[in-house]
């Protein structure tokens, strides 16, 4: 007599341990999923919106002009243009405090974008340390469902006289559904944890050259500059 074997038909005839298992997997999945997305969403409009700002940047617009845009635009803007505004932020305040020391002025900016720089990188990172669990549990928990299924279709077959591949067969399949649904939960976890991990420390790397490349510039302004307030490059 032929056995129905389809994925369904096993889900519902495995034990409830096992479906609460697989029910989870499930559950984790879709929301790894949606965490996929969101992020991929997210880096894209973080890369779309700093190289907007770094084009306004180097297209030789005043450094107060573009202060009155990052302000206005705080909401909206991107984290290089957050960045830029939090060091030309400290920068003019010390200045108004008629602190005209090279050293002070140069230290407070760069001070006042790496703590921004930290802000910045712990956002984009969100839900990265989701998919990671994700990718390193997901597997272990179907092999748990897969142990304790096999467990009880064993169980079961305690009271049989004859024991054949048939009689066996469908309680260790039903189990092997729970592994199944874990990788599926794992794989794409980890391969979008990869992928966004490449992304966001490539974005790192260009925020910090950012830094680097504007604290010189400023650098120049605290050299050629009275200790009037700044506007040039």
């Amino acid at each position: 007599m032929t056995q129905d074997l389809s994925i369904w038909t096993m889900v519902l005839n495995a034990s409830a341990v096992v479906q609460l298992v697989m029910l989870l997997l499930v559950a984790v999945s879709i929301s790894s999923w949606a965490a996929i997305f969101r992020k991929l969403f997210a880096l894209g409009k973080v890369k779309a919106l700093n190289e907007t700002f770094e084009r306004d940047f180097w297209s030789g617009t005043s450094l107060n002009d573009l202060f009155v845009g990052a302000a206005k635009n705080a909401q909206d803007a991107g984290p290089m243009e957050r960045i830029f505004a939090s060091g030309m932020r400290e920068y003019q305040k010390l200045r108004e405090r008629r602190i005209a020391d090279p050293g002070t002025l140069m230290d407070g900016a760069r001070r006042a974008m790496r703590a921004s720089f930290q802000r910045e990188m712990d956002v984009i990172e969100s839900s990265l340390s989701f998919l990671a669990s994700v990718g390193s549990v997901s597997p272990y928990v179907g092999l748990f469902g897969t142990v304790w299924g096999i467990m009880h279709a064993f169980t079961g077959l305690a009271s049989m006289t004859q024991v054949t591949l048939a009689t066996v067969a469908p309680g260790i399949a039903e189990a092997l559904v729970a592994t199944a649904i874990g990788l599926f939960s794992a794989i794409p976890a980890v391969v979008a944890y990869n992928r966004f991990a490449r992304d966001i420390d490539r974005t790192a790397i260009r925020l910090e050259t950012f830094i680097e490349e504007f604290s010189n510039i400023l650098q120049r302004n605290v050299a050629a500059q009275s200790p009037a307030t700044p506007a040039g490059r």
